[in-house]
């Protein structure tokens, strides 16, 4: 069972995807909140899978709400939802912590498929808005820099965690390594263990930071 909080300002959204995941089996709302605040706290109470989190909202906006959900260390995973106009929010969102974002406009099978993506432990990003995400991250990231959690890594781990940057799935990166899918998915694991990433949009930022990945045409 997948549990879910949803967090927005507005009543009709709330009911909405309330309704949506409801008829759902094996998703399960188990509350609301219509700010960030009210998120911060329900998220501790609840301990949701997933927090489906709106930007925009009065008082605590969900980018700071993000920031306080992961920063607790909690097993809670956070979805954005945005809209077109709003990508430097989702930006900041990420650098919060969240652990993807889809439009507000998205087909129901897309969130349903969304929020399992995050519940397990995988990320998710709309595609309209990835290559510009990606453009935004190589304008705005620090300058390439040292860390010692590159040195960390393997040879093969850096060149997967440079594939992950450059927005590949894991059957791309087999094909293009000429690797198996499985030792892939293995490689990867080791990546995020190493580089203390909760999931690929925190390896994708980790790697824009340190000058490892740019955009690039698929």
């Amino acid at each position: 069972m997948t549990t879910v909080l949803i967090v927005d300002d507005q009543p009709l959204q709330r009911y909405g995807f309330r309704m949506l995941l409801d008829s759902v089996p094996g998703t399960e709302v188990v509350g609301e909140a219509a700010h960030g605040a009210e998120a911060v706290r329900r998220a501790a109470l609840l301990r949701p899978d997933v927090v489906l989190m709106d930007i925009r909202m009065p008082g605590m906006d969900g980018i700071e709400a993000t920031r306080r959900i992961v920063a607790t260390g909690a097993r809670s995973r956070v979805l954005v939802l945005t809209t077109f106009d709003l990508d430097e929010y989702v930006h900041a969102a990420l650098r919060a912590g969240a652990s993807g974002f889809l439009l507000k406009d998205a087909r129901p099978d897309e969130l349903l498929a969304g929020i399992r993506a995050v519940a397990g432990g995988d990320a998710v990003i709309a595609p309209a808005l990835t290559r510009r995400l990606l453009d935004e991250f190589a304008r705005y990231g620090r300058a390439p820099a040292d860390d010692p959690r590159v040195d960390r890594l393997t040879e093969r781990e850096r060149e997967i965690l440079v594939a992950i940057g450059k927005g590949w799935t894991n059957g791309e990166i087999a094909a293009r390594l000429v690797l198996s899918e499985s030792t892939v998915k293995t490689h990867v694991g080791r990546v995020l263990a190493k580089t203390g990433a909760r999931d690929r949009v925190q390896a994708v930022i980790f790697a824009y930071d340190l000058g490892l990945a740019r955009p690039s045409a698929r």
